[in-house]
């Protein structure tokens, strides 16, 4: 199901289905979406529904949510991954703290740390 949001005089196809795909992608219900973007419950069963439409601000609040980004959502792109990941300090410090500190390091260690976590997946995966 697809819904229209104008913009400037432009209509931006939104992709319910992605919606719903995303949302189940993370493993929440609708009703922690609709708390995580911020919306009541009932206005984000009509975005799901296809019996509303959120405002361009929302669609960013939920690709933010969601890990994608808006044109996923709006179907102009195939990759549902995200333009950017917050990564907040107090809830992953680790994280945090290896990002904080790439501003440091050449192209070479980044390619280097990129490997290794790239190794750490596959190693991951192989349980």
């Amino acid at each position: 199901m697809q819904q229209y949001l104008s913009i400037n005089g432009e209509k931006m196809n939104i992709k319910i289905d992605r919606l719903i795909e995303c949302r189940k992608k993370i493993g929440i219900t609708k009703q922690e979406a609709a708390k995580r973007i911020g919306v009541a419950q009932p206005t984000y069963l009509r975005y799901e529904s296809g019996t509303r439409t959120p405002s361009l601000h929302v669609i960013k609040d939920i690709a933010k949510v969601f890990n994608t980004s808006v044109e996923y959502l709006i179907g102009e792109t195939d990759s549902s991954d995200a333009d950017y990941i917050i990564i907040n300090k107090n809830t992953e410090p680790e994280i945090f703290q290896i990002l904080n500190q790439r501003n440091n390091w050449n192209k070479k260690q980044l390619k280097q740390l990129l490997a290794y976590a790239q190794k750490l997946n596959e190693l991951s995966s192989d349980k």
